[in-house]
């Protein structure tokens, strides 16, 4: 499990793993025609939310590093969420 512990596999794993359950979300609920009928600006709102909605994996992630106690990989993904966030924010605007 050490060598797990690492920065840079939190931050992978916190970049991936939205950007992959976001995508699994859209496909399932069949959002690719709203999004390509309407264009990213006027689903602005709905794309700041599924943003948002695909960092719930990486909340998790983080809760099973802390529970395992790989703290420098947690600490990753907590680094890996941000352009996510920031990405909700900068559309939600």
């Amino acid at each position: 499990m050490e060598r797990l512990d690492k920065y840079l596999v939190g931050i992978i794993a916190g970049i991936l793993l939205p950007f992959v359950f976001g995508w699994l979300y859209i496909d399932q609920m069949n959002l690719w025609y709203a999004i390509s009928s309407f264009g990213i600006k006027s689903m602005a709102g709905v794309l700041g939310k599924l943003t948002i909605v695909a960092l719930f994996p990486d909340m998790a992630l983080i809760f099973l590093l802390y529970t395992l106690e790989l703290w420098r990989a947690a600490k990753g993904v907590i680094i890996g969420m941000f352009p996510y966030i920031l990405a909700a924010i900068w559309i939600s605007i």
